[in-house]
């Protein structure tokens, strides 16, 4: 379940269970927190989490992303899937 993103797969990513991603006030900043390990979510990993909701594919998540951020689609992808192929790497992104 925690393979690499492929170009044909329709993935739909979402955070397993025991994960979530939850903004520190006391810090002001975003937290990823997974069972004995939190990680520091940067704002582009911010908006790309919160589309992480196990309904949206990845080409969704993709296009949001873009159309939102006026990017480019092909660099938005690459970025989306880095990160996303990382975290699922670590256990907090089932893809």
């Amino acid at each position: 379940m925690n393979e690499p993103i492929r170009e044909a797969a329709p993935s739909k990513p979402r955070l397993p269970r025991g994960v979530r991603l939850k903004h520190d006030e006391t810090r002001g900043e975003w937290l990823l927190l997974a069972p004995e390990r939190v990680v520091k979510a940067d704002a582009i990993a911010v908006a790309i989490l919160q589309r992480c909701d196990g309904e949206a594919t990845f080409d969704a998540i993709v296009d949001d992303l873009a159309a939102t951020f006026s990017a480019d689609r092909a660099r938005v992808e690459a970025d989306v899937r880095a990160l996303l192929d990382d975290l699922a790497a670590k256990r907090m992104v089932d893809l």
